[in-house]
């Protein structure tokens, strides 16, 4: 895989990503409108994935991002330090008031048959506010980064937030990177963001560099503009109209060489069946179903897209890479916070058919 991917062999960076930062306030079980005290994780669909193949995996990453230089701002960078994770920062001052800020995102985990509840405070967000030019990619690129990444996420932040996505990819294309795009289409950003024609196109300028996509078929779709198939599934776990799309999202993105996506059914907040599904140049393959105790959902997805970049680029065959993604995604649903705390060796013990059986 790592021949048709064409991945640089090493290089100073293993994976840099480009994102927004965000610290995740989150109140346990307790609704918002009744909590008393949250814990905060820092977070950033983009950043997970840099995060978790330093701490777990044992790669060199980095992130491209902005930072303010207050409080807030220090809070995030000591956990982007703490995490391994080289930053490449665009700095603003805060003007003590009304910011530029580092954006909130609020998240309760629910329980039982009340699901989490998430909404956002970007206003005036210092990520929304990077654009083209304000990173030397030619000058970080020079030592070499195997892998870029970046997300819808980002990409609905602001048009300048898109047009640096879109001029980062072609960098990177010419600098020999591989190049993965996470559509994460989230609905709320991009209703602020000029709703989906706007969503299609933007995205569109972005993937035309783009080796490796992450996102299921509602992301394709919405995010891709391509029109979903008439598959009739048995459940959220049927990969089948996942697959049905492969032929469309080739014929429109010939230059994809893979596309993966989690599969999750939601019994209760905290019992979920878990799989995956992953198109690697044309072999289609399914993860095995887990059913998951799951602690906190938020970040499962990331930590599937950073176990699966980990095994491509250490040239594990596509069926050891999915099972990399899939286990590492539901090891992460184990803890708190949107990042891992777990091992390779915890890992590949799962990947392999592990239990929960007591390590002595």
């Amino acid at each position: 895989m790592s021949e048709a991917l064409k991945i640089p062999k090493g290089g100073q960076l293993d994976l840099l990503s480009l994102g927004a930062l965000v610290h995740r306030l989150d109140p346990g079980i307790v609704p918002f409108r009744k909590a008393t005290e949250c814990k905060i994780h820092v977070s950033g669909g983009e950043f997970n994935v840099a995060a978790n193949l330093s701490d777990c995996f044992g790669m060199k990453t980095g992130i491209a991002t902005a930072m303010v230089d207050y409080p807030i701002g220090d809070l995030i960078a000591e956990r982007v330090r703490a995490m391994g994770v080289k930053p490449f920062y665009k700095h603003f001052k805060h003007n003590g008031a009304t910011g530029p800020n580092m954006a909130t995102v609020y998240s309760d985990r629910g329980y039982g048959v009340r699901g989490p509840v998430v909404f956002y405070n970007r206003a005036n967000e210092a990520g929304a506010l990077l654009k083209p030019g304000d990173f030397d990619w030619k000058a970080i690129f020079a030592g070499g980064v195997r892998w870029i990444h970046s997300g819808g996420i980002f990409a609905a932040l602001s048009p300048t937030t898109a047009e640096l996505a879109a001029e980062m990819m072609r960098e990177a294309k010419a600098a020999g990177a591989v190049t993965s795009f996470d559509l994460n289409f989230r609905e709320k950003l991009w209703k602020v963001s000029g709703g989906s024609e706007r969503a299609v196109e933007t995205i569109g300028r972005i993937v035309e560099h783009v080796d490796v996509l992450v996102g299921n078929e509602e992301d394709l779709q919405k995010g891709l503009g391509i029109p979903g198939p008439e598959v009739k599934v048995k459940s959220k776990l049927d990969p089948a109209a996942f697959f049905a799309m492969m032929e469309k999202v080739v014929k429109k993105l010939p230059h994809v060489k893979v596309v993966a996506t989690t599969l999750r059914e939601v019994h209760s907040t905290n019992r979920h069946s878990w799989s995956a599904v992953a198109w690697i140049d044309g072999q289609t393959i399914t993860a095995p179903t887990v059913e998951l105790d799951v602690y906190d959902r938020v970040g499962g997805g990331d930590g599937f897209a950073s176990g699966l970049f980990y095994g491509l680029m250490s040239g594990e065959s596509p069926e050891e890479t999915v099972r990399l993604g899939w286990a590492h995604g539901a090891l992460l649903t184990t803890f708190p916070g949107d990042t891992t705390m777990a091992t390779p060796e915890q890992v590949r013990a799962l990947a392999k058919g592990g239990s929960a059986r007591i390590e002595r």
